[in-house]
């Protein structure tokens, strides 16, 4: 399982088009949004300066950029080419399969985690307590696990030809929805009623506790859990049927 997972790293260290959506593009939106916001004028309902705001939102859209788009994806395209099929001739299990798939996915997510990061720091001047820093890294990367897990799912279920679309409208729904691109505060208020039961609103909602120094919800830790169960009880599920019909 270390072979495959070092060999998913290597992959997608080499595709400079993914590098660019998962790393550069998060920053670059950050810019575009926070980049003519004061430092004091907080967003409505948070009790956050702008640029503190965006910068878990887009931090946390950047490690959902690498794990959703990537494993989805490739493992659609792997399944339809015959590499998952070669794999099943190896000693690699089921379950190995899928915990390579995450957690090779949740390391590429944490360079697009600390670029924005360090472009929040340097341009808009975010300071935070070192111990605030660490739990944000931290809390981002091992949320994006959930979103890895649900790559995974997507993959199996999607053709090489569907894949793409179906990422798409999950990607952007649960993004928008989610928070990550506008507060939830601006919604009707039915709308965030579903907003709040979103996985990537409780996503953001673990790093903006941190970044107020409060400790995270309980709902929200909740929707997380329940979340990385079914995503990743669903892909080895999914991972053993496709076994049996091949």
């Amino acid at each position: 399982m270390n072979s495959l997972i070092k060999l998913e790293i290597t992959r997608a260290l080499r595709n400079k088009k993914f590098l660019f959506f998962s790393v550069v593009y998060p920053s670059a939106l950050f810019l575009l949004i926070a980049g003519s916001a004061d430092s004091t004028t907080k967003v409505a309902g948070t009790g956050l300066t702008l640029p503190t705001f965006f910068m878990v939102s887009m931090a946390s859209f950047g490690a959902l950029t690498a794990v959703l788009m990537g494993n989805s994806e490739r493992i659609a395209k792997e399944r339809e080419s015959g590499w998952v099929r070669q794999l099943r001739l190896t000693t690699l299990p089921g379950r190995g399969y899928v915990l390579a798939k995450t957690a090779s996915a949740a390391v590429i997510s944490l360079p697009s985690i600390v670029v924005v990061f360090a472009v929040a720091a340097a341009v808009k001047h975010v300071r935070l307590d070192a111990w605030q820093w660490l739990a944000l890294t931290g809390a981002i990367w091992a949320g994006s696990l959930v979103f890895a897990a649900l790559g995974v799912v997507i993959g199996y279920l999607a053709s090489g030809d569907a894949v793409r679309p179906i990422t798409m409208i999950l990607y952007f729904g649960l993004s928008v929805l989610g928070g990550l691109w506008m507060p939830t505060t601006t919604f009707p208020d039915w709308l965030q009623k579903i907003a709040s039961w979103l996985p990537t609103h409780a996503y953001a909602a673990l790093g903006r506790s941190i970044e107020l120094g409060d400790a995270p919800h309980a709902k929200d830790l909740a929707i997380l859990a329940v979340s990385f169960l079914l995503f990743a009880g669903g892909a080895a599920w999914l991972y053993r049927k496709d076994t049996l019909k091949a």
